[in-house]
Parts: C-alpha cells; structure tokens; sequence
C-alpha cells in the first residue's frame, strides 16, 4: 500500500455573479462605487463560507452608462462567463435595454439604481433594490410645497435620458397636484454644454425652486450656470446628483441645496451603520448610495440563492426572489411587491459645506 500521499476534496465550483456598472466614462464615480458595494458583499459572504459551501466570484463588465455597450457586457457575462445572476445595470436607459435579454435568458438581474418606472414592466426575473421615479419625484414635489413652502416650481431636463425624463414629469405632476405651478418645463440634449437659453427663461418665469434631475455631471455646469445667471432660489434634484465629484464641478452653486436619495452615511439603523464601518475598513472611504444599493442587491440575491434547493438553479433562485419581504437592508426594509419593486422610504439630502447632510426620511 502507498504512503505518504495524501488527496484533498475537489474544491466545489464557484458561483459567478455578473456586475454591470459604469466603470468608464461620464458618471465613472458612480460604477466604482457600485462595483465596490457588491465586492463587499460578496467577501463577507465568502468568508463565511459561501452558498453550501460555494465561493461567489463575481465578473465585473464596463457598460460605460451607453445601452449598447451594456447589452454588449451582458451577453458576454451570459454567453461565456456562464453568470447565474446580473448584479446591475446602474442607469435606467442601460438597465432598459438589457432587462429583456436577462428575461429571455431566464436570468434574474437585480438592480440597485434603475428608477426608470418603465423597468416594472420587464418581466418576472427582473428586480430592483431600489424606489422608482415616480415615488422620487413625488418625494422632492412634496419636499418642494411642505418644506420650502414653493408655489411655483421650473424644470430642466434631458430629452433623450429616460432618467431625466422619467423624474421630470413625476415632479411636475406631483408638484401640481399639490396645489403648485410648474412655470417653466425645459429641455436639452445630451451632449448639450450651454444651458443659458433655457436658465434665461426659467428666470424669466420667477420660480421658487428649480428641479434638476440628472447626473451630477450635467448637474454640475447647468448650477454653476444657473447662478452665473443670477438664478439664487433652491435647484432640487434626484439620486444622480449622490457623487463627491457634484460639488467638485458645481461648487458653491449647489450649497443648501436638496436631493432625494436612497441612503445617507447619518443614518443609523444596524444595518447602515455595520456597512459603514466595514465600507470604510475595505476602500478607506464613505460610501455613497450607489455602493449601499449595490450591496442591498447582492445581499437580496446571495440570500434568494441560499434559499434555492440549489444556487444554480436560477428559476428556483427567481422564485425565491420574488418572495422577499422584510429584508432588513442598509437602504431601508425591503419588501417586493408583485413587480419585484421595493416598497421603501426615500431620503432627502442637503449641501452644507460642501458636504452631504441628511435633512428628513419620506415613506411611501
């Protein structure tokens, strides 16, 4: 009989989980930052040893916030990385595009970031972690009347960006069902670098508040202009503001001014907190929205995988999913409703000082 040789158990094969963020680009702030978020979901599942037993490696593609290079990300995360799930898109035009190939593939793809309302309509393996646009343009229309106590509201939005669009409408017709009056509802193109034609007549109009709801980095020259232009009332806007790179590009222009979000580092929930402090540990910064909303959604669908009879199964994994109530996550509790929506509180956030500051939470 042999000695000396000794045979270890085959190590089990691992669980690919696709990421598709904006890793390049525009908005590249908000990829790192997401990407960041499931990588730390994923490595704290990992060293307590996985799904029976299984590591998740996660395989991290560039979707550049551009719909075509999203669709290209995902059919090769399907087609040859073999990813059980997609972690992501991070935009609503990228996460529109992509949700009908995930759908056909039999896929389920949760998002942490894509509030378009129309992605409620994807079908039955798409999810969310985050509220839609609707809810968050009804959430700053309300801030608007209640708080600021504006009569008269302005909008700049982009045509072409679902996003944009998206919460534009909501709010005006939230802002308007509220009793207010949207005086001036102006658009720009995406590629756009000169807003002073559509501020001057947003001046004109006299409004208390001004709702930009886009990126931060549109976000920012369209402020520094707006009061270049001696526009001096308060610019609201949306969760594309969320990046340290706004008040870079806007400085002054955006202090004291608001945004709705989905977290806030002064949040103090367990859970918040615990993210927190191990965000910080691992990437030696605050995280941000995109990265809490990135961990939600891997922590929503590593505990879906857990509950499957098997990880690899992804329908059982879909159905799992599906049936998600009372999730204790860093952005609030999660329940989905029959869309694989959550039902959850929005934040609204200030400038101070150049930094962000919690003002007041909105439930639904």
């Amino acid at each position: 009989m042999l000695s000396g040789c000794s045979s270890k158990p085959a190590a089990k094969a691992p669980l690919k989980v696709g990421v598709v963020a904006p890793m390049t680009g525009p908005v590249a702030t908000f990829g790192v930052s997401y990407a960041n978020g499931a990588k730390l979901a994923a490595n704290e599942l990992n060293a307590k040893g996985g799904i029976k037993g299984r590591q998740i490696q996660l395989v991290v593609e560039d979707d550049k916030i551009d719909p075509t290079e999203g669709v290209n990300a995902v059919q090769k995360l399907l087609n040859q990385d073999k990813v059980l799930a997609i972690i992501g898109p991070v935009g609503s035009a990228v996460a529109l595009a992509v949700a009908p190939i995930c759908q056909a593939a039999g896929v389920p793809m949760i998002t942490g970031t894509a509030t378009t309302d129309k992605l409620s309509d994807s079908g039955d393996f798409i999810f969310r972690a985050c509220f839609k646009d609707s809810f968050q343009g009804l959430v700053m229309a309300k801030f608007a009347s209640e708080n600021l106590k504006a009569k008269k509201a302005a909008v700049l939005y982009d045509l072409g960006n679902d996003y944009s669009k998206g919460l534009a409408e909501s709010f005006r017709d939230a802002f308007q069902a509220a009793g207010g009056q949207v005086v001036a509802f102006e658009t720009y193109g995406k590629d756009d670098v000169d807003f002073l034609a559509q501020l001057t007549t947003i001046k004109a109009a006299a409004p208390d508040v001004v709702f930009l709801p886009d990126y931060y980095n549109k976000v920012g020259p369209i402020a520094a202009q707006a009061r270049q232009l001696g526009i001096t009332v308060p610019l609201l806007g949306g969760d594309g503001w969320d990046s340290p790179d706004l008040v870079t590009l806007a400085g002054q222009a955006v202090e004291g001014c608001f945004f709705s979000n989905h977290y806030s580092a002064d949040l103090e929930n367990p859970e918040a907190t615990a993210f927190l402090a191990n965000f910080k540990k691992a990437f030696g910064k605050d995280p941000d929205a995109l990265a809490a909303l990135a961990y939600d959604s891997a922590n929503i669908l590593f505990a879906a995988m857990a509950g499957a009879a098997s990880p690899d199964d992804k329908a059982a994994v879909r159905d799992v999913m599906a049936k998600t109530s009372g999730f204790r996550a860093v952005t609030g509790v999660i329940t989905f409703d029959a869309n694989g929506d959550p039902v959850k509180s929005a934040v609204v956030i200030t400038i101070e000082n150049q930094l962000q500051k919690f003002v007041t939470s909105v439930a639904p």
